[in-house]
Parts: structure tokens; sequence; C-alpha cells
């Protein structure tokens, strides 16, 4: 009767000493605590019907065509998105014969192309230029279409299409910068209700593209061990079509997060990769 009043903690007392048994105590009560709480250590891809599932560690799962989206506020179609760190902007500026016409071949010269990566709350990195011999010197260089002042701002968004009244109803891609996510938001909205007030000459938040210049949408991933630029919204199947063996691991709270997913159902190659992602495949 007197036995079973005393608690294990109390045994385990008598037989090895009450401070060890203490220690012991305290640590099954941790290591079963950690078992009970542990979130899932990795991502997965889940077949589903009409759309596959990413499932994050935390246990939210979203579909395919909502992981841009709920990364940046990519939309297909959408006419916009947030830039993130690691994702680059491609810029192929057009030039030709002054005088002539800026569009088709009569005239053309040739292009120049750079390319910059948005970093973390620094702003735009010019990582790259492609220069062209006998560019005309009244026409600016293609690394000077970004003004440096707008290139320390943290926060950006980019505007595939944005229409001009001012100079006659034309039509440009927009990069607006900002010094914070509201900044940026309350830009945007002036935007599309009044371009023209938003972009004005020498702006220091707003760039409008020349009609003649392309702006691509890029971002860095590492394949292989080696960086490489892709397009923005490509997905695994662009760079490991048919793989015999393929990791993935992607950025999750700041740490490099395993995927899985299964390499023999096309439909799981279809998630679409994002900046940072590391690919390891043959």
């Amino acid at each position: 009767m007197f036995a079973s009043s005393i608690s294990p903690h109390a045994i385990l007392g008598r037989i090895i000493g009450p401070m060890t048994a203490r220690r012991l105590w305290i640590l099954c009560a941790l290591v079963s605590t950690s078992c009970v709480t542990r979130a899932p250590s990795n991502f997965r891809v889940i077949p589903a019907a009409p759309n596959y599932l990413l499932r994050y560690p935390d246990a939210r799962q979203t579909p395919f065509p909502d992981v841009l989206r709920l990364y940046n506020g990519f939309q297909p179609g959408g006419g916009w998105m947030d830039l993130r760190p690691a994702m680059e902007l491609r810029i192929e500026n057009a030039y030709y014969r002054p005088g002539m016409p800026r569009r088709g071949l009569d005239g053309f010269l040739g292009t120049e192309t750079a390319l910059y990566r948005v970093r973390s709350h620094r702003g735009l990195q010019l990582v790259s230029i492609q220069p062209m011999k006998d560019r005309p010197g009244e026409d600016p260089p293609v690394q000077e279409l970004i003004q440096p002042s707008q290139q320390r701002r943290p926060y950006y968004r980019f505007y595939y299409e944005i229409l001009f009244r001012r100079s006659g109803s034309s039509r440009g891609s927009v990069l607006l910068g900002a010094n914070s996510k509201e900044e940026l938001d309350h830009l945007a909205t002036a935007l599309l209700n009044d371009p023209d007030s938003v972009c004005r000459d020498r702006s220091m938040q707003c760039t409008v593209f020349p009609d003649a210049c392309s702006v691509s949408i890029q971002m860095e991933i590492v394949i292989n061990g080696t960086p490489r630029d892709v397009i923005w919204n490509s997905p695994i199947s662009s760079i490991a079509d048919h793989p015999s063996h393929l990791e993935l691991w992607r950025l999750y709270n700041g740490r490099l997060t395993p995927v899985n997913l299964n390499i023999n159902d096309p439909n799981a190659l279809r998630l679409p990769l994002l900046p940072a992602d590391h690919v390891n495949w043959n």
C-alpha cells in the first residue's frame, strides 16, 4: 500500500541518488516533449487534383500555381511582381542610327545588355555588361537607364507594361523602388491611377524603360554546385526533364531544406523553381 504512493521520481532517486535522478527525469521530459512538438523537417510534393500541392515544413499546403504568387505576388498575366533577393533584371537595349524609328531593322545598329541582381536590403548590384561597338553618343549606355539613386532602394516592384498619356499614349515597362514595403504599395497605387505623376523625368523612384528596351526577369539557382541564371517561372523540368536522380533543396527560415518529390512523376517536376534553390541531378 505504501509503495504505490511513492512517485517514480522518488523510486529512481533511491536507486541512483536524488541529484542524478532529477537530471535524468528532466532529460526524459525534454526528449519526450521535443518528439511530440517537432514539425516536419522538409517540403513534400503531394499529388492532388486539379493541381499538385507543395507542403511546407510547417504543414501548410499550397497548390503549384500559388507558389510564386505567395512568394512575390506573381501571377501569369498579372502584369507585375515584387523583386526579391537573388532575382535578376536582364535589360537589353536596342540602338539605332540617329533619326531612325526605334523599331524594326531599319537603322538598327545593335544592342547592349546589363544584368542586375537584387540584394537583400542593399538594392541592385550590376553583375555584368555587354556593350556594343560604336554606340551612338547621344544615347545613354544600358547601365545608365536605372539611376544610381534608384539602385540603392531595398524594395522593388516591376511592371511589364504601363500606359503613359503624356507621351502620346506610349507603353513601357516600369521599375519602382522604395525604402519600405508601405511606400512601395503607396507608389504602386499612384502608378496605376496616374502613371505620369509617379514617373516624372529623372524620378528617383521610377524607371521607365525605352520602347526599344527588353526587360526580362531571371533568378539565380545552384545546379550541381554551380550558380546558374534561369528565367523566372521556370519549373524543375526546364533543367531536369527526365532525371535518373534528383535532389532539390529550398530555403526555409534561412536554411536549405530538402524537398521530397517523385522524380518519376512528370507532374511533380512542374514545381516552380525559386531563387537560391539548389538542384543536384543526373
